[in-house]
């Protein structure tokens, strides 16, 4: 089984999700996160058409004793009429562009292109991509290739990241998976995912727990305005001011509790976070080497602000 470190970089801002930075900016995001003892680095061809698995490729080049896991299920492919942007949240040009493919075939092709991204032999992780609308082809195509590359040594552990945990129940139970990332469903402010945290554990599944912020709300010590990339119910913040009131009363910011949160669950094994710049690295660094209290868990659940 493969050892996970505990805390992980998150690339999609590689890809330049919502904003544009620069190359010699993402690599300093990369070099800060070395430097703070990040030793997990996620990525996916999905992240900028390929940009971000190019500079995360470049900033580990001749560097070792790491875990990098990238994810298959989309393919790049040319674009019909290259021009414009790409349209889905990355600000990157439009020459190529996603195709679903969760066949063996593709599964295969995806890893082999991601490595010529990358420029590198190997990657330690492979993941399922948000297979949502393609389950049954995903369980019984895309898993037994990526079975098969386990068993040849290509990847040494293989599973699939989600934005819900349903469908990756499903894999736990039907599969012999060996991680699963699990994107913003266990948070301070959303524990639907339990069930799935359950079956990991008993199973032996590994979890990284991503999107930790629910995409803003929980990133800074008062509560933002987004969740999962949509303005934030009222309710909703409403209670992740809750939350960050009994944070402050025990000396801990909201983003330092929503990062030790999922870590509680014997089932997690990291939490991966993205990173746009190396002063947000820094400060992310800075806030999980502090401890917090077993005394906010349980008084955040003893005024029902933790719910499963």
């Amino acid at each position: 089984m493969i050892e996970l470190p505990r805390h992980g970089f998150g690339g999609a801002p590689l890809g330049n999700l919502f904003q544009a930075v620069t190359d010699a900016e993402a690599r300093a995001t990369v070099d800060a996160a070395w430097e703070s003892g990040v030793r997990l680095y996620d990525t996916a061809p999905h992240y900028g058409l390929g940009l971000s698995e190019r500079r995360l490729g470049a900033a580990l080049a001749g560097r070792s004793d790491y875990v990098l896991s990238t994810k298959v299920g989309r393919l790049l492919v040319p674009a019909p009429a290259p021009s414009g942007r790409d349209d889905d949240l990355f600000d990157v040009p439009g020459e190529v562009t996603r195709k679903w493919d969760f066949s063996r075939d593709g599964v295969r092709r995806s890893l082999q292109d991601s490595l010529e991204r990358l420029g590198l032999p190997a990657v330690h992780v492979a993941l399922i991509h948000d297979p949502d609308e393609h389950v049954e082809q995903a369980l019984g195509e895309a898993y037994p290739a990526l079975a098969e590359l386990r068993a040849e040594g290509v990847v040494r552990a293989i599973g699939l990241g989600m934005n819900q945990w349903q469908v990756p129940l499903r894999f736990v139970r039907e599969t012999d998976i060996d991680v699963v990332m699990l994107a913003g469903r266990y948070t301070l402010l959303d524990q639907s995912g339990l069930p799935l945290l359950e079956a990991c554990a008993e199973r032996g599944v590994k979890v990284l727990a991503a999107g930790v912020f629910n995409s803003g709300i929980l990133a800074t010590s008062r509560p933002g305005s987004t969740f999962d990339y949509q303005p934030a119910p009222a309710p909703l913040v409403e209670r992740a001011t809750r939350i960050a009131e009994v944070c402050e009363r025990h000396g801990v910011s909201l983003p330092q509790a929503a990062m030790a949160f999922p870590l509680r669950h014997p089932a997690v094994a990291s939490v991966v976070l993205g990173a746009r710049t190396p002063e947000e690295v820094t400060a992310n660094a800075a806030l999980w080497s502090r401890p917090v209290p077993d005394a906010l868990w349980e008084n955040l659940e003893s005024e029902g602000l933790l719910s499963s």
